[in-house]
């Protein structure tokens, strides 16, 4: 099947199909041929940081010369961003390969009366395929909802259970207090097998300690007093580690995120155990320094930030990360509906002194509308609050009006896949200068800018046809 004809059968799994138990995953996976078998799977849930960890964790493992294969989710611009082969997303022809694969599990699971696999079970099938077919050593996989139904847990039994910071979102699937949403979420933790936790709060600290304890699990806890922030200067962020295993050393990580030392001192703790004494800790020194998570306190163009942050307390990590000094930035914020948008709402204007609030509709029916959002903003601040109609509007806005200041858009992952998309449209155009030059020796790079700054988003593609017509 063409990759085309593949995303979109993948994309339209959820019309035709429902959530199946575990049991029906591993049957699905058997169906496959048990690509799974022999990996070593280090299984990661939590409520905010799941795909930091991930990324963290698959970079230090890449750097002690083992070989890695990365399930995440959700992507933001291409569906191949959810399965990673030795940290690069597989290619469209590798993905048909494991989609070829996967379609016929699940023709010979339909004639024996089985049900159709659920979108996530879909590509976490093809994932495990892919992975066994690159003969990678270590599987990192991210749960999508919860933990305890989650479809990655029929791949057992995990090498590690990795747990990372409890929050509230998704209360409908996971329940209404942090003790059940901590339950789901510890429900990844399997006999005998190492569970490694961020600190989060009582309440939830204290299901995954009783939940490791029942199951026999070794335990530990990543304290808020495990690490020091040092300070953000050159857009990374630094910080120290309390534990003599790592030494006098200052670490950095690529990210101003005030959220992520956290993160990736989780990530170095579980590294620490699997490796010992036969660690580098200097190469993930290195790795982390370098290594950028897309969508997470991101700068996608000068001056212009995305971050992922889409409950409440990942959006209070997100104002804890912006400098108190700055006071005039633009907040472009959008949120799907079932989402707690008038606390993010009143957190980002009352944590924050921004000059602009800009909000808008995500597309697809879970968007909320921007007039809601707009009115629920001025009731939290007096500053200037723009209601668009699109994202594309409200990013055309947030350009003409800029003058100088930071963009930060935030409040939806969808928001964001979205903004890079655009970004990434941008690039590809900012690209061709040097030999558009060649054609218009006038034209500047600010020129380019301009025109996309004043063009409708939405007709990028037209504008990046002007463009490539000039460079033939």
């Amino acid at each position: 099947m063409k990759y085309t004809e593949a995303v979109d059968y993948i994309l339209n799994i959820p019309r035709f199909t429902k959530k199946n138990d575990a049991l029906h995953t591993k049957l699905f996976l058997e169906h496959l041929g048990s690509p799974q078998a022999g990996m070593k799977v280090i299984h990661v849930a939590g409520t905010n940081g799941k795909g930091s960890v991930c990324a963290y964790l698959d970079g230090m493992l890449r750097s002690e010369d083992r070989r890695t294969g990365l399930f995440t989710s959700p992507h933001l611009v291409k569906i191949n961003e959810r399965i990673a082969v030795d940290g690069h997303p597989v290619s469209d022809e590798e993905f048909c390969t494991a989609f070829d694969a996967a379609l016929s599990a699940v023709k010979e699971m339909e004639r024996e009366g089985l049900a159709h696999p659920t979108f996530f079970e879909f590509l976490l099938g093809m994932a495990l395929y892919a992975f066994r077919r690159a003969g990678i050593e270590y599987a990192v996989l991210e749960t999508g909802i919860g933990g305890r139904l989650d479809a990655t847990s029929a791949v057992e039994p995990p090498l590690v259970c990795v747990i990372t910071s409890i929050g509230y979102d998704h209360m409908q699937y996971l329940g209404d207090t942090l003790e059940e949403i901590a339950s789901e979420k510890a429900g990844i933790i399997r006999p005998g097998v190492p569970v490694f936790y961020t600190q989060s709060s009582q309440e939830s600290d204290r299901v995954i300690e009783k939940t490791a304890e029942k199951n026999k699990s070794f335990c530990k806890k990543i304290g808020k007093d495990a690490y020091e922030i040092l300070g953000i200067q050159d857009k990374h962020i630094a910080f120290s580690c309390s534990s003599d295993y790592y030494g006098n050393t200052t670490w950095k990580l690529n990210n101003t995120g005030i959220y992520q030392p956290g993160n990736a001192m989780l990530a170095m703790e579980v590294m620490r155990y699997l490796f010992a004494e036969k660690a580098h800790p200097q190469r993930w020194r290195e790795v982390l320094a370098d290594l950028k998570w897309e969508g997470r306190m991101e700068e996608v163009m000068p001056g212009v930030y995305v971050d992922g942050a889409h409950n409440i307390s990942a959006v209070e990590g997100f104002v804890q990360s912006i400098p108190k000094d700055e006071t005039e930035n633009i907040i472009l914020f959008s949120a799907v509906k079932d989402k707690e948008y008038e606390k993010m709402a009143a957190c980002l204007c009352s944590g924050l002194t921004a000059g602009l609030y800009i909000v808008t509709q995500i597309g697809g029916s879970r968007g909320t509308e921007a007039k809601l959002l707009g009115d629920i903003f001025r009731k939290y601040t007096d500053q200037p609050v723009i209601a668009a109609e699109s994202a594309a509007e409200a990013l055309k806005y947030a350009f003409v009006h800029r003058r100088g200041r930071r963009i930060y858009c935030v409040g939806s992952l969808y928001l964001t896949g979205m903004i890079k998309g655009w970004i990434q449209e941008v690039r590809q155009m900012l690209d061709y200068e040097e030999e558009l030059k060649k054609f218009k020796p006038s034209l500047e790079v600010e020129e380019i800018e301009d025109a996309v700054y004043q063009e409708d988003l939405s007709d990028m593609t037209d504008l990046l046809k002007q463009v490539m017509d000039q460079k033939k």
